[in-house]
């Protein structure tokens, strides 16, 4: 039996370059979920990992979103280690692991994943490609080509967005 019906255009991405112990990045969530509040799934938000050296524990949480989301929670794992910044620089490690039970998550599984480091391929792929693009800072987004940087300002970046959104959901018909 053949489906005649036509295939949906895949909607458009934002890839947000982050770091879950950057304040910037914190700031940056309410505008997170007002555009997920707006476009739902028209607009395909993704996470990328771009640890920043001077915090020690951004490589680990990084490590740890993506545990999280490997256990089909990663947005609620990022929110709520970002929400808690200060705990994470005081912390580390085991505040991770914490934040993982908190949310019901196999807290056993992500101190193994940060011990073995099964998730380490995927931020160094991120953070590569960050710099390959000239990421320096987080937040950093990129939509329809365009990057915009946040590390400085969020002054009028999620309005940018939209634009962006806007036109191209326009241009798909959407």
């Amino acid at each position: 039996m053949s489906d005649s019906s036509p295939a949906r255009p895949a909607a458009p991405v934002l890839d947000i370059w982050c770091e879950l112990q950057c304040p910037d990045c914190r700031g940056a969530l309410d505008d997170l979920r007002a555009l997920r509040a707006r476009y739902g799934d028209r607009l395909e938000l993704r996470l990328r990992h771009f640890p920043l050296e001077k915090h020690k524990h951004a490589f680990a949480a990084a490590q740890a979103a993506e545990e999280a989301a490997e256990q089909g929670q990663g947005w609620p794992y990022v929110e709520a280690v970002l929400g808690r910044v200060e705990e994470l620089d005081r912390r580390g490690e085991p505040f991770l692991v914490e934040m993982a039970r908190e949310l019901g998550l196999d807290a056993e599984e992500f101190d193994t994943a940060l011990i073995d480091g099964r998730h380490i391929l995927i931020v160094d792929a991120d953070q590569a490609e960050g710099k390959a693009i000239g990421v320096t800072g987080t937040p950093t987004y990129v939509i329809g080509g365009e990057r915009l940087d946040g590390g400085k300002s969020q002054e009028g970046l999620r309005e940018r967005i939209e634009e962006i959104a806007d036109r191209l959901l326009a241009e798909q018909g959407a």
